[in-house]
């Protein structure tokens, strides 16, 4: 029992990493606003480029950034952490040789919980981001070439578009494709693409648009 409650509380330190908000924080501490009253009602840099300016912006895509790759590391050392604690007993099934598979599971459920807290974060009444940051962090940890061919298309994509959303959108999609197509464990691959599909989603009021044609460019007003 002891385990799973301290498994458990692992999640929630998982959750918190992302669940900081950091546009948010930075809104009220600049100008005293707060960031989802503005723009396109986020609290990602985008909307933080729009409301606060670009230094401000950087900030919050850096220290986003940062959350989902301390969330992965923080699980990558807590999990087999845990199991040399005398106090803490894993079961049979999860004893000290095994630890090469189950770790990664937890693992991924923790990159799950910090996406999860990016976008729906405690403190805000669960209004968040759209976590797209956040999970390039976590892909960052897990596999930095998957990462580094994610950032790569989404550079490319807002160069000749100047749209962010469909950068991002295009970016997840990169990382499904390139996770899949790496030697990597299975709980990478699902977190990558459970995570890739989540911010897809997250965009789907950025779809509608994109398909209506009226998305606007970076440095535009968003049309509600």
């Amino acid at each position: 029992m002891v385990f799973w409650i301290a498994s458990a509380v692992g999640l929630v330190i998982a959750y918190l990493f992302g669940a900081t908000p950091t546009g948010y924080l930075m809104g009220k501490l600049l100008k005293g606003i707060d960031i989802r009253e503005h723009g396109s009602k986020s609290t990602g840099a985008t909307n933080a480029l729009r409301t606060l300016g670009k230094w401000p912006a950087l900030v919050v895509l850096f220290v986003d950034v940062l959350k989902g790759a301390a969330a992965i590391i923080f699980a990558d050392w807590f999990y087999p952490w845990l199991c040399t604690l005398p106090s803490v007993s894993p079961p049979t099934a999860l004893d000290l040789q095994n630890q090469q598979t189950w770790v990664p599971w937890a693992v991924c459920l923790a990159g799950l919980a910090a996406l999860l807290g990016h976008s729906r974060p405690i403190w805000l009444n669960f209004k968040g981001g759209k976590s797209v940051a956040t999970g390039f962090g976590l892909v960052l940890a897990i596999a930095w070439p998957v990462g580094l061919g994610a950032v790569t298309i989404f550079g490319v994509v807002l160069a000749i578009f100047r749209i962010v959303s469909l950068g991002s959108i295009l970016a997840a999609l990169t990382a499904i494709a390139l996770i899949c197509g790496l030697e990597q464990a299975l709980p990478y691959r699902l977190l990558v693409l459970v995570g890739g599909l989540y911010v897809i989603m997250r965009h789907r009021n950025n779809i509608q648009r994109l398909l209506a044609g009226t998305e606007p460019q970076l440095g535009k007003a968003v049309r509600n």
